[in-house]
């Protein structure tokens, strides 16, 4: 098991759970990202710290027991989400490093980086942008492979 700075979002796509690590330095856009992807049905796995352990080949993400149901609203604090907004654990197929505009290809090289020994897809967006919520979708429907 290792543990990363990173927030972890389950989203429910082609009929199953497929968890995301949203990852950045403080401040980046992780939890406001996060809190927009809830809002259009996803669930919460761990917001800011995330601790990663391979399991069957897949990488699954969960929440540190401290940190489990808890997420920041930037300028509200810090709050409990409503369980069914929840999930204790998700596998993780794709890792979204947030990044500045300029930073963002156009059309980028499919990437992927070795996790605890397990490969999975990772690509650049920029989290502020109005776009970025349906921009990880899509990611999760194209890039990633079912």
């Amino acid at each position: 098991m290792t543990f990363v700075y990173a927030t972890c979002i389950a989203l429910r796509e082609r009929g199953a759970w497929r968890g995301v690590l949203l990852r950045g330095p403080s401040g980046a856009g992780k939890s406001d990202l996060a809190l927009r992807l809830i809002d259009a049905g996803g669930r919460l796995v761990s917001d800011d710290q995330t601790h990663l352990a391979a399991s069957r080949s897949k990488l699954v993400g969960s929440a540190p027991q401290k940190l489990a149901g808890l997420i920041e609203a930037r300028g509200v604090g810090i709050v409990w989400l409503p369980r069914r907004q929840l999930l204790t654990k998700a596998a993780i197929a794709l890792a979204i490093d947030l990044v500045a505009p300029d930073k963002v290809e156009r059309l980028p090289d499919p990437a992927r980086e070795t996790i605890l020994g397990i490969s999975v897809p990772v690509l650049a967006l920029t989290p502020f942008e109005a776009s970025a919520p349906l921009k990880l979708r899509l990611a999760l429907t194209q890039i990633v492979k079912a």
